[in-house]
């Protein structure tokens, strides 16, 4: 029996239960699959495009797998002042992926945020929850070398 189908078994088949499933899954896989989404369909007994149109329709939901390392680069006002679109260009250029993908080696994955809350930081940036602020290139491709080597 998968993770998936264990996340979402103890619900009832009622189709007011689906975000709950959807988010259930997405908690243990860190994303939702097609493989997810047609178990899903079975589930509640609701076609395929009906779980997508819920998974377009909120932000909250992935469908791409994160990497091991999840970037997220705040732009948030002080951060879009200081150069976040700066920060997110030098780790697209070093890394090969923009924001909501992941690279190919699923060792990394990009997303913009709002706001990480680091603002006396600003440009700031963190990887699986740790924040690294006050950046410049140099810095930023030192953690990101750093990262790398670490696999």
């Amino acid at each position: 029996m998968t993770a998936q189908h264990l996340a979402f078994r103890n619900l009832d088949k009622d189709r007011s239960n689906l975000i709950k499933a959807l988010q259930q899954i997405q908690e243990i896989e860190g994303y939702i699959s097609d493989d997810a989404v047609r178990r899903i369909s079975d589930y509640f007994s609701i076609p395929p495009v009906e779980v997508e149109g819920v998974l377009s329709f909120y932000a909250q939901f992935k469908r791409i797998k994160p990497g091991k390392y999840k970037i997220s680069v705040c732009d948030g006002t002080a951060c879009h002042i200081k150069g976040s679109s700066l920060v997110a260009n030098w780790i697209s250029d070093f890394l090969g992926i923009h924001s909501g993908e992941t690279d190919p080696e699923g060792l990394f994955s990009m997303e913009t945020v709002a706001c990480l809350g680091c603002c006396s930081l600003a440009p700031v940036v963190s990887i699986n929850g740790k924040v690294y602020g006050n950046l410049d290139r140099k810095k930023l491709l030192k953690v990101l070398k750093q990262y790398k080597r670490m696999g």
